[in-house]
């Protein structure tokens, strides 16, 4: 394979799936806001560049957009800590820079977030509500770009990310009076997000939306108790039921009825 694709982003999730298409035979474009960061990618046979969204402008190099066909968008929203960054103005800049490449399909990796706080089955036809100013501006970055006629959009809302050095047991290890136990996990493991991304590149699966969670959902609780357990770690407590209706169980519906299949189990 001699297609070129660009990963724009190579953090947690972008760094690994360069790695994996680049094992596949492609050639990969990948972006990083760190300069130190660079070598690092090339070392794996990574195309390196540097790429800072900014609310008026694209800082770095913008050759990486040229001789491109396919780029996957992996640009958390980033609102954590009180930052008031406009997201929805990076992407409206991004969306720019794309029309004027060669680029017309486009894979954005999204977050179940959108959903807010829906009860019961959710699945890609339940109508988004998101609560959060991140959820609420990746729906919108979301139809930004499924709506530009320049690009074959598809979307992907992933759940809780899991893998390496990364897991919600180790953050919650210790904490007291947590609310919601009874709500189910969402969740899917990395290995199933880089798998999943692959197999919309492979098959063609353009304009087309997916949720990207395990289809195993046990109660907060139960699930965060025992993995703190198996890691040696103090679980967190949970609140006595509060009697309040259990909140989403996300189903990935698109994916497993195009025949997908997820291959590594949240449970350890």
């Amino acid at each position: 394979m001699s297609e070129a694709i660009g990963i724009l982003g190579c953090g947690w999730l972008g760094f690994p799936l360069a790695k994996t298409l680049v094992q596949k035979g492609y050639t990969v474009k990948g972006s990083t806001t760190s300069p130190a960061k660079t070598a690092q990618l090339k070392e794996s046979g990574i195309i390196p560049y540097i790429i800072k969204l900014e609310e008026d402008s694209i800082e770095g190099n913008p050759e990486f957009f040229e001789g491109l066909k396919t780029i996957v968008i992996n640009v958390p929203p980033g609102l954590r800590g009180g930052s008031s960054s406009n997201y929805v103005s990076k992407i409206i800049q991004l969306a720019k820079a794309l029309r004027t490449s060669g680029v017309s399909q486009l894979i954005f990796v999204s977050s179940t977030s959108v959903y807010g706080d829906l009860h019961g089955e959710v699945t890609e036809d339940s109508v988004p509500r998101p609560v959060t100013a991140s959820g609420k501006q990746l729906l919108e970055t979301e139809g930004i770009l499924m709506e530009d006629a320049h690009f074959k959009t598809t979307v992907v809302r992933f759940g809780g990310l899991i893998g390496p050095n990364r897991h919600p047991a180790s953050m919650l290890s210790g904490k007291m009076d947590l609310k919601n136990g009874e709500d189910p996990v969402n969740l899917i493991h990395l290995d199933d997000a880089i798998h999943m991304i692959v197999t919309i590149l492979e098959e063609g699966y353009w304009n087309d939306l997916f949720n990207g969670v395990y289809p195993d959902h046990p109660a907060k609780r139960d699930y965060y108790t025992s993995e703190a357990l198996k890691r040696g770690l103090e679980p967190p407590k949970y609140v006595e039921k509060s009697g309040k209706i259990p909140g989403k169980s996300v189903k990935s519906r698109n994916f497993l009825n195009k025949k997908g299949s997820f291959l590594t189990p949240i449970r350890s």
